[in-house]
């Protein structure tokens, strides 16, 4: 019996071996794959270059900053003690639970900045209009605009307006630039090994509101909302020495943000699935319609990377920047097993901001 035992023992030991093997065989593959630079091959542009994750990379670091001599891609760029950013605002419907387009363009500028480390000063606003756009609509639009800048502590100072033929702008679409200064106390550095990973609150709300609004599926849930909010006053309360790096899970949700950080810093990171905060109908929604929250966009929800030991309350913890394999994100499942956590591929959610 002793035989047959270890003989078990030693089958179980191989197969746990061979299993190992093959995992770091295909995490070789991948790294590799990351390893190399993006490059822009493709022949048509598509809703994906669109979506934030792969196709959007490629489109960004393969073409766009080559071609402006630009070597630090971020949410906002430093100019001397300022920081300036841009963003085009295309949400389709116009007004969601939980928000417009206007309220959308004001945070999701303002938070662009926070996220560089730098106090929202002002901004400019460009409007590009449809022929035919409702005039209370349009009322409605600036009214939002103005009552979000108030509400994030920012004037709009200027900016631009042009009208397009019907039926080429789905109504409405603005465009904004947002000036900030930069705080002293965000002296960020890249992701290092034992840091922790923050979650500033649930995920996947936005997204799952913009899908629900357009009525193409069969769902209806009135505690579904958009979470779009100015995040300065959470970023002002956290930033110090202990905070590392900060981003904001719009375009390509959580998944794609931990995917950047992990390639920028060269490091690994390892999310525990059950401590990702989801709210319970948002949760519902996604399983229902076959789509992982962590993919989701979000418009008032940001990743923290903090030093060791750094405790944010209110915040969420999941998980730990590692050492292996460099480049790449690891979820620790309920299950107890462990899968690589890709970039988004695709594009599951078109016209979400």
């Amino acid at each position: 019996m002793g035989n047959v035992a270890r003989r078990e023992e030693l089958a179980t030991t191989a197969g746990r071996n061979a299993v190992s093997e093959r995992e770091q065989r295909v995490l070789g593959i991948i790294e590799t794959a990351r390893a190399k630079r993006a490059k822009f091959r493709d022949e048509r542009i598509t809703m994906a270059h669109g979506a934030g994750g792969r196709a959007t990379r490629s489109l960004v670091e393969g073409l766009l900053a080559p071609a402006f001599g630009i070597e630090v891609l971020g949410d906002a760029a430093a100019v001397g003690e300022l920081a300036l950013t841009t963003d085009a605002f295309v949400v389709k419907p116009l007004r969601f639970p939980g928000g417009s387009i206007g309220e959308l363009a004001v945070n999701g500028t303002v938070n662009d900045l926070a996220m560089g480390g730098a106090q929202p000063l002002a901004l400019t606003v460009s409007l590009i209009l449809e022929e035919g756009l409702d005039a209370a609509t349009l009322r409605d639009e600036v009214d939002a605009l103005s009552r979000a800048a108030e509400a994030a502590g920012v004037a709009i100072v200027g900016g631009d307006t042009k009208v397009v033929e019907r039926g080429h702008a789905d109504g409405m679409y603005i465009t904004t630039t947002g000036l900030g200064r930069r705080d002293p106390r965000a002296a960020f550095a890249p992701a290092r090994p034992g840091d922790r990973i923050l979650l500033s609150g649930p995920i996947a709300a936005h997204g799952t509101a913009i899908m629900l609004a357009r009525g193409e599926f069969d769902l209806d849930s009135d505690d579904i909302v958009s979470d779009t909010r100015p995040l300065w006053p959470a970023v002002d309360a956290i930033l110090g020495p202990d905070v590392r790096q900060l981003r904001d899970a719009t375009r390509g949700g959580v998944a794609s943000v931990l995917n950047e950080l992990a390639r920028d810093s060269g490091v690994a990171m390892l999310i525990q699935e059950a401590a990702v905060p989801v709210a319970p109908a948002v949760a519902g929604a996604c399983e229902l319609l076959g789509i992982d929250p962590m993919y989701v966009a979000n418009e008032g929800v940001f990743v923290a990377i903090v030093a060791p030991g750094c405790v944010v309350p209110g915040f969420a913890d999941i998980g730990e920047v590692k050492t292996e394999p460099p480049g790449m994100v690891l979820v620790q499942t309920s299950f107890g097993g462990k899968r690589v956590m890709d970039e988004l591929v695709g594009d599951p959610l078109p016209r979400i901001c």
